[in-house]
């Protein structure tokens, strides 16, 4: 698998062992439009086997391929290794559950062709999903978009056809924190967008959780990409201490000029602290979200660790720009 392809397909796994083989067919079927593809499973060390069930496989088409890593690293971590591992002039992002159906591979790829450099699957319906876990990724896409300093379109996942060209720009990104979809955003190209009606899993369950989603990679999109939070707390607070300094001012005129006897107002007073209480953590908490980003940054620590390799010529072991 070190010649170049015209396709290369990235399937970030991590306990997954009874959709490994469906799931190889339906890309077999999907792909049948080219000869000059690679398949590579990008592997979390998992334990119920589907390290066995993927070198089975590999024993049987040399167009498949895996990378393993020393220790889980996640999935946006797992699905760079393979972007930047790859050898095709195109490459898609797909899971390896069927709920992004393989068969609009060969629609992504023709929009490529007439040159389109980002291909977006949008989603129009989430089978299998939860009613709380719909509201939150909706609620979270438009927060998103609406703070973030690049559009990210809404009803996108990782399921996407990128260029060669977007490829090699994302080898210059050095976030620790890869947020591939607001990555995309940032380095622009053409994009065209199709949409589809996500289907439910074949076999077992998710490695997110089933009512939040992955509220981590959400935070990503916020954080990474926008420094409004930080705007929002400075008007915040300075409101807050208009606020009191009007009350302050309030109540001193009262007693000065009316003699206004003030009772001691324990509820008030609770409330008040509460309330200060309550909007100081927030505020730590939002600060904290950008000093543990910068402090994970600043460190240089690999994105990733390839332990072993499949049928794939690894051409970067630690991340972008890392040495081998």
């Amino acid at each position: 698998m070190n010649k170049k392809k015209d396709l290369s397909i990235i399937v970030p796994v991590y306990n997954e062992k009874n959709n490994i083989a469906p799931f190889i067919a339906a890309i077999k079927k999907a792909v049948n439009f080219t000869n000059s593809y690679e398949v590579i499973f990008c592997l979390d060390p998992s334990n119920d086997g589907t390290y066995e069930e993927i070198q089975r496989e590999l024993q049987k088409d040399d167009k498949l391929g895996m990378i393993v890593f020393s220790r889980r690293f996640g999935q946006p971590a797992a699905t760079m290794a393979g972007i930047l591992n790859c050898s095709g002039d195109a490459c898609v992002i797909i899971d390896v559950d069927l709920q992004d159906p393989p068969k609009l591979i060969k629609e992504m790829y023709d929009l490529y062709k007439k040159g389109n450099d980002t291909i977006l699957a949008q989603r129009i319906s989430r089978k299998g999903e939860s009613f709380l876990k719909r509201i939150i990724a909706k609620f979270g896409y438009k927060l998103i978009n609406k703070i973030a300093n690049v559009e990210i379109p809404k009803n996108t996942g990782d399921f996407r056809l990128i260029s060669r060209k977007v490829i090699e720009e994302l080898r210059h990104h050095k976030e620790t924190h890869g947020f591939l979809r607001g990555l995309n955003s940032i380095i622009g190209f053409k994009q065209e967008i199709i949409q589809y009606d996500r289907e439910e899993r074949i076999h077992g369950k998710g490695n997110y959780n089933r009512y939040t989603g992955s509220i981590k990679i959400g935070f990503n999109g916020i954080f990474s990409f926008s420094t409004i939070p930080l705007t929002f707390l400075l008007f915040l607070g300075i409101i807050v201490f208009i606020i009191s300094i009007i009350g302050i001012i309030y109540i001193l005129f009262n007693k000065i000029i009316y003699g206004v006897n003030y009772p001691m107002g324990i509820p008030t007073i609770t409330v008040l602290l509460l309330f200060i209480g309550g909007l100081n953590m927030m505020a730590i908490g939002i600060l904290g979200e950008y000093i543990g980003r910068i402090y994970e940054e600043v460190k240089g620590r690999p994105h990733f660790i390839i332990s072993e390799s499949c049928n794939v010529e690894v051409l970067n072991r630690r991340g972008p720009n890392k040495l081998l």
